[in-house]
């Protein structure tokens, strides 16, 4: 029996990055011998326009009968003026709540043949290498009472002690599996949620004494990523300052296209998506970047189905790719050739087969 994979292609370039993960995919069960069985849904503003809803239920269904998720992007300027609860963006937050899918993991890793496009010198961004754990079903986003009136807004900041505690344990767990350092980041200075936050990392420190822990307001943090990014291993913090910090930390790598991202739960299914958007304004052209989307591939072989050495596979070819001096236009320099993204996930394909399976000990992502 095969694994079942959804693919939600989504809006803008989605379709396009979904649609070369998927060869990658195909050509990964190739080699190892494995089944997939991929269908695709409706998700975002082009669920919108056929359904009239950003998350329909035949959807929902389709990831329910699913093994793990692959998304593409969601959201555009065509949806801009509908409805608050018919944004695109409505559809990435319903899905991620239904499936109760707690954790986001964005890994944020400097890669050599890029630094030159990194905003920060390259001695500081040289030696990279954080995942960014971030709560994804709590805090500011979900809470209740959350409404508008003509002068005044009201949004309300809810954590209760699970929630906090089972992402920090999942932070803690894939510290053990790096090197060992916990970054753990709130505003215990100001806020209710973040002292319950700091207190609950300080009880649960208690059961790793093996991984090194220190705190750090989120201020601080943002300039640490900054003047000092390669101090981090694991980082843990809630909802909203998650989004925030793991953007800011996506730049470091040059460009948001070479980075993937997984958002599980406690048994293993997640859903895996580049953390780049839609990119609209470059849909249909062949320009998009595919190597997060690809790179969402090796996290979900890891981490929802184990294939760890397919998952090594797939991040070694890719490096191969970018080591051989090739790009595309987001990445491209002056004297580059910018390949189109049938151009450039065709050389990942081609680097799949060359790639030692022996030499693939550890995964990164871990």
């Amino acid at each position: 029996m095969g694994k079942r994979v959804a693919v939600l292609p989504g809006d803008g370039v989605g379709p396009e990055v979904t649609a070369a993960a998927v060869k990658v995919l195909q050509v990964i069960a190739r080699r190892f011998k494995h089944e997939f069985h991929i269908t695709h849904g409706l998700i975002g503003g082009d669920a919108i326009d056929q359904t009239g809803k950003p998350l329909p239920d035949e959807t929902v269904a389709l990831c329910e009968a699913s093994d793990a998720v692959l998304l593409g992007a969601v959201g555009g300027p065509k949806w801009e003026h509908t409805p608050s609860e018919l944004r695109p963006e409505k559809g990435l937050l319903a899905i991620r709540k239904h499936f109760d899918l707690f954790a986001n993991l964005r890994p944020v890793k400097a890669v050599p043949s890029l630094l030159h496009a990194s905003p920060l010198k390259e001695e500081v961004a040289k030696d990279v290498d954080m995942l960014i754990v971030r709560e994804l079903t709590g805090g500011l986003y979900f809470g209740e009472p959350s409404r508008r009136t003509e002068n005044s807004a009201v949004d309300t900041l809810v954590y209760t002690r699970d929630e906090i505690t089972r992402i920090v344990e999942k932070g803690f767990e894939l510290a053990r599996l790096r090197r060992g350092k916990v970054t753990s980041v709130d505003k215990e200075n100001v806020l209710q949620s973040s002292k319950l936050w700091r207190e609950i990392v300080e009880e649960k420190k208690k059961a790793y004494p093996d991984v090194e822990v220190e705190h750090m307001l989120v201020d601080s943090a943002a300039m640490k990523i900054i003047t000092n990014p390669g101090a981090f291993d694991v980082m843990i913090t809630e909802n909203m300052f998650g989004d925030i910090l793991s953007d800011e930390a996506s730049v470091i790598t040059g460009s948001m296209g070479v980075l993937p991202s997984a958002s599980i739960r406690s048994d293993g299914f997640g859903l895996y998506e580049p953390i780049h958007g839609s990119a609209p304004d470059i849909a249909g052209q062949g320009k998009a970047n595919p190597a997060a989307a690809i790179l969402s591939v090796a996290m979900m072989l890891q981490y929802s189905f184990g294939m760890t050495k397919e998952a090594c596979v797939i991040e070694e070819a890719v490096n191969a790719v970018f080591e051989n001096g090739f790009f595309t236009a987001d990445l491209a320099g002056p004297e580059d050739r910018a390949l189109s993204t049938k151009e450039w996930t065709n050389k990942v394909i081609d680097e799949l087969d060359l790639q030692s399976v022996s030499d693939c000990i550890m995964f990164t992502y871990a």
